[in-house]
């Protein structure tokens, strides 16, 4: 959804990638779910393997609540954002979290500068 979330609000001034360490390979029909109700399409989208990302230092680096574990991603800048694991949570839960990663990646465009698409 982060990933979504930065090429939405960034529009062409963003390249954004998502990836984890132990991808299914499919979207969460939860997150389609909760991308759908805003009137976004995941569908064609799939879970990456973080061997899949570009080698490259990224402008920024988001890890989501994985303490310890985070794996080694270079980038400029980086924030763990400490968000709960949604892929269990009820549809009402699933939203929340939806919505505090939105409004993580738009705090985190403004700071970096990035002109931001109005949705």
């Amino acid at each position: 959804m982060a990933e979504a979330f930065a090429r939405i609000l960034g529009g062409e001034f963003v390249e954004a990638y998502s990836a984890g360490s132990q991808p299914s390979g499919k979207v969460n029909p939860n997150a389609v779910e909760a991308m759908r109700e805003l009137g976004y399409d995941l569908m064609s989208h799939g879970s990456k393997s973080l061997d899949e990302l570009p080698d490259v230092v990224f402008d920024f680096a988001a890890t989501m609540g994985c303490g310890d574990a985070c794996p080694v991603v270079q980038a400029k800048r980086r924030a763990d954002w400490s968000i709960p694991d949604p892929k269990h949570l009820p549809p009402n839960e699933f939203r929340v979290v939806r919505d505090l990663i939105r409004e993580k990646v738009r705090v985190t465009l403004d700071e970096l500068g990035v002109p931001q698409i109005v949705t």
